[in-house]
């Protein structure tokens, strides 16, 4: 890995992207086989017809989601767990705060939930004690906080996600994440003023990804 990044290629989630062949001189050994202009790396036998996606495509798609760390998960000291995660996944922290979360917002947060005979319970146990609510940026963000999260139900849950590691029931489940990109920017709003979110430049950690 260390001689790949030496050489300038872009690693993209353990995948390498390799190097154009018209790029090299004869004779190195890092030399592409194929003719000028193709993709495919003779050291490591990749073959890549078109080059990974960058950004302006659709699978690097900078959003924003809502995370929050419900009232078991606060109590049981888990907000540094989560908040960890997300760093070391690379996303950006842009906004988050501890509240004790009114009940207009709840049931505004839950309006799809309000015809089921679990929503009195959920309100009461969302306002039982404070929250901790997050806004997380970054590339597919609302698509991987979910897998992040893991499932609904602890039971279903997968080991090595938040829920599967940390919930104890269905009805205590740790924490709750943005199921949409619609979805997000609805709860965000909902949670945040505009003036509680802080943009910051991520000292060029995803400078080779965002470059085309």
């Amino acid at each position: 890995m260390g001689a790949f990044l030496a050489m300038g290629t872009i690693l993209v989630h353990s995948r390498v992207l390799c190097i154009e062949a018209d790029t090299l001189k004869p004779g190195d050994p890092w030399a592409l086989a194929g003719k000028p202009g193709s993709w495919g790396c003779e050291r490591v036998r990749c073959r890549c017809p078109d080059p990974l996606p960058f950004k302006g495509g659709p699978s690097w798609t900078r959003e924003r989601t809502l995370v929050a760390v419900k009232p078991d998960g606060v109590q049981r000291r888990l907000v540094g767990d989560v908040i960890q995660r997300f760093e070391r996944r690379g996303f950006t922290l842009v906004g988050m705060k501890m509240l004790q979360a009114p009940e207009s917002v709840l049931a505004e947060h839950y309006q799809d939930l309000r015809r089921k005979p679990f929503y009195p319970a959920l309100i009461r146990y969302m306002s039982s004690g404070p929250v901790v609510a997050m806004v997380w940026e970054g590339y597919n963000v609302v698509r991987a906080s979910r897998a992040m999260i893991g499932h609904t139900d602890s039971a279903e849950a997968a080991p090595g996600t938040i829920r599967g590691d940390f919930s104890m029931h269905i009805s205590r489940n740790v924490i709750h994440a943005s199921d949409s990109v619609e979805g997000a920017q609805r709860e965000i709003q909902l949670w945040f003023q505009s003036s509680e979110l802080v943009s910051w430049a991520d000292g060029g950690q995803h400078s080779s990804i965002h470059s085309a």
